[in-house]
Order: C-alpha cells, then structure tokens, then sequence
C-alpha cells in the first residue's frame, strides 16, 4: 500500500482542467446562502484531502481497489453509486477523518481500479463487502451508502446486522423491486428514462445552473468509474416486509428535486423502517453527497455520533 496516493489521486482528477475550468478544483459543490432574504446557491471549496493509504483487497473470485485513512477511530465504509467510484468522495473523506473516524471507500467489482466483472461470475456484491471488511480485519462499522451502493448496504444490513453499528442510505430505494414503494418509484420515472443523460437524471438544476464547473467534474468522475464489458452483481431479494425488520439504527437522506427517489418516496420507506429518520437536502438532486456535501456531511456525523455503540 502506497502512502497518500488516494490525495495524489484525488488532487490529479480536481487538477486536471485548463485554467479557465480550475474553479472545480476550488469550488465543486454549492452551499444556500439567504441574499436579500432569498436563498441564493453559491460553490464551497473542496477540502484538501486527509492522508490515506489505498491498495487491494483480494477476494476468493476478485480483487478491490480501495483506500483508508487509518486510525484508531470507529470505520466509515463509504459505498458509492453506480454513477461513481472510491475516488467521488472529495467532501466527504477529510470532513469524516477529521472527525475522528478510520474512513475507507472502495470500488465495487467492475468499477475504478477493482477487478472487472467476469460474466457469469458477478457474485454479490454485499458477500463482496463482507470478505473485504473481513481483509481488512474490522468487526463492525458504519455504512455511508449513496444510490445503489444504498442497495448493496440493504442487502448487508439484513445479512449482517451484527456487523454494522449503523446504516446510512441516500437516494436510494434500499432495492426494492417490488409492492407499493417501488410501485410508486417506478411510476415517477418517464418512459425515456434510459435516453436521459446521467448527469440529468442524478445532478438536480439547481446545481447544474449554479455551477456547470462543479458538473463537468462530476461527469469526469463518472465517465471513470465503470470499467469491463460487463455490469451488475447479484444481491438477494429485498421486500418492504424485510425493511420492517432491520435491526440497525437508520439515517435517510433525501435530495428535494431528486427525480428517481424524491422525499415522498423517502418517507414511504422511513414508514416502514424501525429506528430510522430522513433528512431532506434543500433543492438537491440525486446526488447530495456531491451537490449539498455541508448538508449530507452534517447529517452523517450527527446521525453516527449517536449510534456508535
């Protein structure tokens, strides 16, 4: 494992662009600001990134790529979007580790720097999350999943409850396929959806007009994560009778303007959910992580502080 080669990493992707785009660098996401007694969007800085060591987790059918902050602080597993990869957490990797927690993010199977899916030999991907948490010698930790990896996070929850001390999942129907809540989710989404380009499904307009820089880094990000031919693992079944009896504390975060899982549908699973709460990013997207990071982060640390036993 290679000392600080995740900040080299990160610092080369916010870097990469002409002097006329180095305003990402600096500025990639937006904070609401009230101007005239009007909320006004304005771009915040990207944090400079905490050291940390990144390298491979080998598993019994194929290798991950990830990186760790270390530390004796309890573990933060962040679990990304199929829009992303270990490298889209920029805001989110120093904020966590200066707060005192071991922060780890890696690539599923067939994203950046992991192994490609071999077809046939998808396997799953929460049974992935368990052998590498397992590599890496933690016992139990907090889950940060955004969009699917909010689906792999489900799947592990209900798995694996003894494992986690907590799970947050933003965006994301916790992969139901079926009854009422996904019913409801897939009556939302027009029949061109497949046409509509990722960066207008997932980055809401607010962001896009405030800060069409900050979107040119998220679809360089995006455009890096997936790699192989093929896409998609397995994961078990998850039904609304399965959220009933998650047994870990649960933390909801809901983008306002998010097309694909809008508050209602939020609230819809926070029903269902024991021990859970939401929280609703203002005029955000799909991706709050990337869009309203001081919202997201706050809610995490908040949320975790709580439920660290």
């Amino acid at each position: 494992m290679k000392e600080n080669s995740f900040v080299k990493r990160v610092r080369l992707l916010l870097f990469r662009f002409t002097f006329a785009s180095l305003a990402v660098a600096v500025f990639g996401a937006v904070a609401i600001e009230t101007v005239r007694g009007q909320s006004v969007m304005t771009p915040i800085p990207v944090p400079a990134p905490a050291p940390a060591k990144e390298g491979y987790a080998q598993l019994k059918d194929t290798k991950l790529f990830y990186w760790d902050t270390g530390g004796e602080g309890q573990p933060i597993i962040l679990l990304h979007p199929n829009s992303g990869s270990a490298i889209i957490w920029g805001y989110q990797q120093p904020v966590f580790a200066k707060a005192g927690y071991r922060v780890i993010g890696y690539s599923r199977r067939g994203y950046y720097n992991s192994a490609p899916i071999v077809e046939g030999k998808s396997g799953n991907a929460a049974d992935d999350l368990l052998e590498f948490i397992d590599s890496l010698g933690i016992r139990k930790f907090h889950a940060v999943a955004v969009a699917s990896g909010g689906s792999t996070a489900a799947d592990f929850a209900v798995a694996y409850p003894d494992r986690l001390f907590s799970l947050t999942v933003s965006s994301n129907t916790f992969g139901i396929r079926s009854g009422a809540i996904a019913k409801a989710a897939q009556s939302i989404r027009p029949k061109n959806w497949d046409d509509i380009p990722s960066e207008v499904q997932e980055v809401g307009p607010s962001y896009r007009a405030a800060n069409p820089e900050g979107l040119k880094l998220w679809i360089e990000l995006e455009h890096k994560a997936w790699v192989g031919s093929v896409r998609g693992q397995g994961r078990r079944e998850m039904t609304e009778a399965k959220l009933e009896q998650l047994k870990v504390p649960v933390l909801l975060i809901s983008g306002a303007a998010d097309l694909l899982t809008p508050p209602s549908i939020s609230r819809m699973l926070q029903a269902k959910i024991p021990n859970s709460e939401l929280v609703v990013a203002p005029e955000s997207g799909h991706s709050v992580y990337w869009e309203q990071p001081e919202v997201f982060n706050k809610a995490v640390l908040d949320f975790i502080g709580r439920n660290g036993k």
